[in-house]
């Protein structure tokens, strides 16, 4: 089944089970004042149909990936757009965007690749408070 989604629809997919992930995904719903971003775990049916839709990987949990006005964005490139709807000074790390994608992603991979053994993982999926629950999608 082909899930179908405005243009305007912004999408974080992210590692249900990453403890580092889960807190990010706190802090984006905690910064996101306009309530633009919705969620979903890579590991949910919806998420998988996203990947498989965007032609992205469905047994590769190392990125969060951000879908925006259509398009996904994966690794470093989706964690700067995300800034860009974030109350306060977040938005400022958008101006990382000029750092060449190699670089931000070796970065990136770094942390991917050290998360659990650091930040430790879940044995479920977050469950999100029900005033936020109708921002998560399935």
């Amino acid at each position: 089944m082909k899930l179908t989604f405005s243009k305007t629809d912004r999408i974080i997919l992210f590692d249900g089970i990453c403890n580092f992930c889960n807190s990010t995904v706190n802090m984006v719903i905690r910064n996101d004042k306009k309530k633009v971003i919705k969620f979903t775990t890579l590991q949910s049916d919806t998420g998988r149909e996203l990947l498989v839709q965007y032609g992205l990987p469905v047994d590769n949990l190392n990125s969060f990936v951000f879908i925006e006005n259509g398009k996904a964005y994966t690794k470093s490139t989706a964690a700067l757009r995300v800034c860009k709807y974030l109350g306060g000074l977040w938005p400022l790390l958008y101006g990382f965007i000029i750092i060449p994608a190699f670089i931000r992603n070796a970065v990136y991979d770094f942390i991917a690749k050290n998360r659990y053994k650091w930040f430790g993982v879940q044995q479920q999926c977050m469950i999100p408070s029900p005033e936020v629950r109708a921002r998560f999608l399935s």
